[in-house]
């Protein structure tokens, strides 16, 4: 399902920036984006906003020599597999697709990567994994400030930024990725913000070198709005909610009051993050307790948990119990095994693993996470597992000096996948079995051919959809050495 963008032949069209077009769909491309072709040569157009068989007016946002991206303006005749929205909101583009359809698609490009970018074959495919929940499944959500687009009823706005090439923030009423209570502390951040006169950062009316006037505060001192976050602990039914602001005054114990008052006992923590970054980011910054606990609390299985503001745990509690099923089953440890667990995180599948193993050693960058998982082995009174600080290039080859080549490996990297140095680095390190962890299926592709080709055999995958009503796939996948 997913379609590279092939040089076109001389002389086939090439829309400019702005152009609107009228484009039948006859694909989608891995990331989502429907895919048309131009004229006889075939040049290829990613569009927003549609599934094939749409017939659809587009306007293009972003011109290449090769392929050009566009979004939605009009469907003019709609796929006859399309379905009615049910969220009047961004962040759920596939919600126009039949739910059972887009569990084929999803599997569908994780096979499609694995043998296109990969040239592999002979591994199981086993079937995707359904969501346990289609809607309201999220423990966070990131909110952007905005103002209202409308000039004649200029307001504060509290949502998601438009989607392909938008550069405004869409106002919402009720997030359906979010649970009502999620929904609840939202509205009342955003009423209480309002109510203060507070306004909006400014993330692209000023030039983009003049980094001071970006990030300043308001003429009156006081901070200008960038996000909000909002997560929640699904199984313990608590609430941490972060605002992020530039620099400047905030009636920060205010907000909390106004949130402690609509939330009642399932506030656990209100934070305040001061962010100096150009970038859309809620990462970094100067972030401070205002009431409550800087963690919040959760239960995954058995586990008992506490996570810090900024790191990382799934985003669908419900279908990572799931996921780290499935990992468990792939580990298959039988107690006396080594385990390594790199990109760690909160320790959430070392934990998960360690009453199986017979140690359990984890890798991750973000000190407060490692800290999380420290503290997160204790409290569940898990003494077989070891947590320490590292880039895991650099870190590994030293984990192999002390604790010895482990027997499995389990592996969870960001969106990008693997490095070619962290793949040599586990490579060097030998396990017998790889668990790989994937948000990705196209950077899951290669590192597995390079893992194949240094001798290991991918067995099998199976694609667990975590995140529904998106194009967001990921997929636990299994290699064993030959002996």
């Amino acid at each position: 399902m997913s379609v590279e963008a092939p040089a076109p032949p001389e002389g086939s069209p090439r829309p400019q920036r702005g152009d609107e077009l009228e484009l039948r769909i006859d694909s989608l491309a891995f990331g989502g984006e429907g895919v048309a072709r131009l004229g006889d040569g075939g040049y290829v157009v990613f569009v927003a906003g549609a599934i094939p068989g749409d017939l659809v007016r587009a306007v293009v946002h972003k011109r290449k020599r090769s392929y050009a991206h566009a979004r939605t303006l009009e469907v003019l005749e709609p796929s006859p597999e399309r379905v009615a929205p049910k969220a009047e909101h961004p962040g759920v583009p596939w919600q126009v697709i039949p739910y059972e359809r887009q569990l084929e698609i999803k599997r569908g490009q994780v096979d499609d990567a694995l043998r296109r970018i990969g040239r592999l074959d002979g591994f199981e495919l086993q079937e995707i994994v359904p969501a346990l929940a289609p809607w309201r499944y999220r423990n966070k959500l990131e909110y952007s400030f905005g103002e209202d687009s409308d000039p004649a009823h200029p307001q504060l706005v509290c949502g998601f930024h438009a989607p392909a090439g938008g550069n405004h923030v869409i106002p919402i009423e009720d997030c359906l990725l979010a649970s009502e209570r999620g929904n609840l502390a939202r509205l009342t951040a955003l009423r209480w913000c309002r109510a203060e006169g507070l306004t909006a950062w400014e993330r692209s009316s000023v030039p983009r070198g003049d980094r001071d006037a970006r990030t300043e505060p308001a003429s009156d001192g006081r901070a200008r709005l960038r996000n909000l976050v909002v997560r929640e602990g699904r199984a313990t039914g608590k609430l941490q909610v972060r605002i992020v602001t530039t620099e400047g005054e905030l009636e920060a114990g205010s907000l909390a009051a106004a949130l402690s008052e609509a939330l009642g006992d399932s506030l656990s923590g209100v934070l305040w993050t001061r962010s100096r970054s150009v970038a859309e980011t809620t990462a970094g910054g100067e972030t401070e307790l205002v009431w409550g606990d800087a963690e919040l609390p959760e239960r995954l299985g058995e586990l008992d948990l506490r996570i810090s503001a900024e790191a990382f745990f799934q985003t669908n509690t419900e279908m990572a119990e799931l996921l780290y099923g499935i990992v468990a089953d792939y580990a298959a440890l039988e107690g006396w095994e080594r385990v390594y667990d790199l990109y760690s995180g909160i320790g959430t599948i070392a934990l998960t693993l360690a009453p199986r193993a017979g140690e359990l050693w984890g890798i991750e960058l973000i000190e407060p996470a490692v800290a999380d998982a420290i503290a997160g082995a204790r409290r569940n009174e898990i003494t077989n597992v070891h947590f320490f600080a590292g880039d895991t290039r650099t870190a590994l080859p030293a984990l192999l000096e002390r604790a010895g080549r482990p027997d499995v490996l389990i592996v969870d990297p960001p969106r990008a996948g693997l490095s070619k140095k962290v793949v040599h680095r586990i490579i060097d390190a030998s396990p017998k079995r790889i668990v790989y962890v994937s948000c990705n299926p196209t950077t899951l592709a290669p590192n597995a051919a390079e893992l194949v080709e240094a001798g290991w055999v991918l067995r099998k995958v199976h694609p667990v959809d975590m995140f529904p009503q998106t194009h967001h796939i990921e997929c636990v996948a299994l290699f064993e050495r030959e002996a």
